[in-house]
C-alpha cells in the first residue's frame, strides 16, 4: 500500500510542473512501464485527480493538486499526529481511538473514502485537492463544557486564513466558513464518552483548496476554494497554523467559556442585522439576525420577541 501510494505521488509531483508530461517520461522518472503509469493515472482518477490526457502530448493536471510535507508536518508538532493518504474518516478514526489520545492529537488524511458533513451528508474528499483533518480535546466537566465550541473553531479558522491573506471571509452559524458568499469550509464535532462527566471531543474540519469541475458538480450548495488566490498556500503551513492556533483557542476556551470568543464571532458573522429564516426540522421561523449568546444559541427578533434558539437540525439561510 505504501509503494502504491509513493508511485502516485511521484507522478504528481511530476505533473506539478504545470504543462503536459508524456508517458514516457514519466515511465523513466519513476523507473517503471509504461502499462503502469497508465494504471496509477487512471487509478488517481478514481481518487478524484482530475487528469487532462492527450495523445501525443502526454498528462496535465487539470488543477494543482496540495500535497502535505509528512516530514514537515511532524517536525512541526509537539502531540501526536497521525498522517495517511488514505482512510474512511479522521473523525471515525479518532473516535476509535478516543481512550489512547490527548487534547490536540491530530489526524490527517490525503483522501477519505467517507466524509461526513452535518446531518449525515457525505463530504466530498479527493486526494490531494483539499484539507481534512480531525483534532481531539479532552473535556473533564462533560458535554456541558463544550457548549458553543464549532464557534470557537469557526474562529480559529477564520483568524489563520485572514492572517495568511484569504479575504472575503465570513462566518455562519453555527459551523461553516464562507469566502465571498460560498462555503469554503466546514465543522463537524462528535463526541465520546460521558455527557455528564469526562469527554472527548473530535473536531473534523474540511477546507476547499482546489476544486476541480467535476467535483463541484457534485456539491448542492455554492461552493469557495483557495485556488483563485493570487499565491497560492502552501498545505502544510496551514495545516501547522491551524493546529498551533486551534490549541492555543480551545486552552482559552476551557479557561474562559465562549464569552472570551463573541467579539471575535460578532466580528466576522455575515448575517447580523439581517432577515433570515431558521430552519428546525418542519418549523420554519422568519426574524432578523441578532447574533449569539453567551451560550452559542442564534438569537433572533421574531414577530414574538427575541428569542435564542440551538439544535443540531438547525439550519440558517438569508431570505
Amino acid at each position: 500500500m505504501q509503494d502504491h501510494w509513493q508511485r502516485k505521488r511521484a507522478i504528481l509531483a511530476l505533473l506539478e510542473q504545470g504543462h503536459f508530461v508524456s508517458g514516457e517520461v514519466l515511465a523513466h522518472e519513476l523507473g517503471i512501464s509504461r502499462t503502469a503509469v497508465n494504471k496509477h493515472i487512471e487509478s488517481l482518477a478514481e481518487y478524484g485527480v482530475s487528469i487532462f490526457s492527450v495523445k501525443g502530448r502526454g498528462y496535465k493536471l487539470e488543477k494543482p493538486v496540495h500535497l502535505i510535507d509528512p516530514g514537515q508536518l511532524l517536525a512541526g508538532i509537539r502531540q501526536r499526529c497521525f498522517y495517511f493518504d488514505e482512510l474512511d474518516s479522521t473523525n471515525a478514526f479518532m473516535l476509535g481511538h478516543a481512550q489512547e489520545l490527548k487534547s490536540g492529537d491530530l489526524c490527517i488524511a490525503e483522501y477519505q473514502s467517507a466524509g461526513r458533513g452535518r446531518r449525515g451528508r457525505t463530504w466530498v474528499s479527493p486526494y490531494a485537492n483539499h484539507l481534512y483533518f480531525s483534532l481531539l480535546w479532552l473535556f473533564p466537566q462533560g458535554m456541558a463544557q463544550a457548549m458553543g465550541l464549532s464557534l470557537v473553531v469557526g474562529c480559529s479558522l477564520f483568524t489563520v486564513l485572514q492572517q495568511m491573506g484569504v479575504a472575503g471571509l465570513g462566518l455562519k452559524w453555527p459551523n461553516d466558513l464562507y469566502r465571498d458568499g460560498r462555503k469554503l469550509a466546514g465543522i463537524l464535532v462528535e463526541m465520546t464518552g460521558q455527557t455528564d462527566s469526562e469527554c472527548q471531543l473530535v473536531i473534523g474540519v474540511g477546507i476547499n483548496m482546489s476544486m476541480t469541475e467535476a467535483q463541484g458538480k457534485r456539491i448542492d450548495q455554492p461552493w469557495s476554494d483557495l485556488s483563485t488566490m493570487t499565491q497560492l498556500l502552501d498545505k502544510t503551513e496551514l495545516m501547522l497554523n491551524l493546529h498551533r492556533q486551534l490549541c492555543k483557542d480551545l486552552q482559552q476556551f476551557e479557561q474562559f467559556g465562549l464569552t472570551h470568543f463573541l467579539p471575535r464571532w460578532q466580528q466576522a458573522d455575515l448575517f447580523t442585522g439581517k432577515p433570515v429564516d431558521l430552519q428546525m426540522g418542519d418549523e420554519v421561523i422568519s426574524g432578523v439576525y441578532v447574533g449569539i449568546d453567551e451560550q452559542g444559541a442564534v438569537v433572533l427578533k421574531t414577530a414574538e420577541g427575541q428569542k435564542g434558539f440551538v439544535g443540531g437540525e438547525i439550519s440558517l439561510r438569508p431570505q
